[in-house]
C-alpha cells in the first residue's frame, strides 16, 4: 500500500522575507513618498498601514507579487476588513495553514467523484491518502493541481 500526506502549510522566513523587501520597496515607490505608510508582521499576521484604502490596496499587491517571488502562494493570504482610524487606514492579513474540514470534505468528495481508487482520511488539519498503485496516487495529486479549491496544497510523507 502506498500512500502520502495532504498539507497546507506556509514557509514563515519566505513570508518575512517577502514583507522586508515590500517595505523596500516601498522606500522606492515615488507615489508613496512623504506617506506614512508600513508592515507589520506579528506571527502569522502582517498589518498594512497607510493614510488611505487606496493606499492600502497598492500596498496589498505589493506584498502579493512579492510573496509570489518567494514562492508564497497568493491563494494562502486571507485579508481581513479594512480600517478606516482617524488618519490612517490599516488591513489585516493573516496566512492560511492547515486544512479546514470543509476544504477537506470537498477534496475527498472529488477524488470520489473522479472514481480513482484511493481512500482518503482526515487526520486533524491534514489528509492521508492510501492506494494500492503509485499512478492513482499521482492522479490524486494532478486533481489536487488542477482544481482551484482558494488554498495551496503540498503533499508529504509518500510512502512504499
Amino acid at each position: 500500500m502506498y500512500s502520502f500526506d495532504i498539507v497546507s502549510e506556509i514557509d514563515n522566513v519566505e513570508v518575512r522575507n517577502a514583507v522586508n523587501n515590500s517595505k523596500r520597496e516601498l522606500l522606492t515607490r515615488f507615489d508613496f513618498r512623504g506617506i506614512e505608510a508600513n508592515f507589520e508582521l506579528h506571527k502569522e499576521v502582517v498589518k498594512v498601514s497607510a493614510e488611505s484604502a487606496f493606499q492600502v490596496d497598492q500596498m496589498v499587491t505589493i506584498l502579493r507579487s512579492n510573496l509570489v517571488k518567494r514562492g508564497v502562494s497568493a491563494h494562502s493570504m486571507s485579508p481581513k476588513e479594512r480600517i478606516l482610524t482617524g488618519k490612517t487606514c490599516h488591513q489585516n492579513i493573516h496566512f492560511k495553514s492547515g486544512i479546514e474540514i470543509p476544504i477537506a470534505k470537498k477534496i475527498i468528495k472529488k477524488i470520489k467523484e473522479e472514481k480513482i481508487k484511493v481512500q482518503a482520511q482526515i487526520l486533524g488539519d491534514q489528509l492521508r491518502v492510501t492506494g494500492k498503485s503509485r499512478n492513482a496516487l499521482q492522479a490524486v495529486m494532478q486533481l489536487i493541481r488542477e482544481s482551484d479549491l482558494g488554498q495551496s496544497f503540498q503533499f508529504e510523507n509518500f510512502r512504499d
